[in-house]
């Protein structure tokens, strides 16, 4: 059976999943955070050790201010609540991504989240923010120069974001694209798309997933 220790997530519909259920589309994103926890708990019981959330990606910038704002309230509120969670399950907190955009004062809290999970080990929760692959990858393209390294796929995954390959890619929402995330990391993911909205995703799905993955036949061009 496949070892899955890398496990990446497009977190996609939680606005169509409010507007189904006849409540503010704010409400779905506050419903998303409490399905982020059910994900977080099963990658545990999994011995998963890399998580990686796309929370917000550079298109998103695009959006009305006004849901920006709420959703980096959002964030913000998140990170407020879930520090004893993460340490209480020695799970670590990392963002990735163009965070130079971010407000100074989040981005202070959520360095500061960083900083006090750094040295937990079960799990690393890696939330993507102001993050697009492409962007990734030009930027560690340009820190390979900048260090004068070689152009090599050793020194550009070095200075990727994030450089664990992705074993499984999710994508919930209905939608069947990767929408920009973790190309690089995600050359020879398997890739599992669900039309369950982010919100509705429940542990036991998150489960029959990773089995699937599991029974999977992985040849890597080979």
């Amino acid at each position: 059976m496949n070892e899955l220790k890398h496990l990446a997530v497009v977190m996609d519909g939680n606005r169509r999943w409010a507007r189904k259920n006849g409540i503010l589309e704010k409400i779905g994103y506050l419903h998303g955070t409490k399905t982020i926890q059910k994900v977080i708990e099963v990658c545990i019981e999994e011995g998963i050790s890399n998580l990686t959330l796309f929370a917000f990606s550079t298109e998103n910038w695009q959006r009305p201010k006004e849901e920006i704002d709420y959703l980096f309230e959002l964030l913000k509120k998140y990170l407020d609540e879930s520090l004893d969670s993460f340490l209480a399950n020695e799970v670590r907190f990392r963002a990735i991504g163009e965070l130079s955009k971010i407000d100074r004062n989040l981005l202070k809290d959520i360095k500061d989240f960083e900083d006090k999970t750094k040295h937990c080990n079960k799990l690393c929760v890696n939330v993507a923010i102001s993050y697009g692959a492409k962007d990734e990858i030009v930027r560690a393209v340009k820190k390979t120069i900048q260090n004068n390294l070689d152009i090599t796929e050793e020194n550009i995954t070095k200075n990727l974001d994030i450089s664990e390959d992705v074993d499984l890619l999710l994508r919930v929402g209905s939608a069947s694209r990767i929408s920009n995330f973790l190309l690089w990391q995600c050359a020879y993911a398997e890739i599992f798309f669900s039309k369950t909205l982010f919100p509705g995703l429940t542990k036991k799905e998150c489960r029959k997933i990773i089995n699937d993955f599991k029974k999977r036949k992985r040849t890597f061009g080979r």
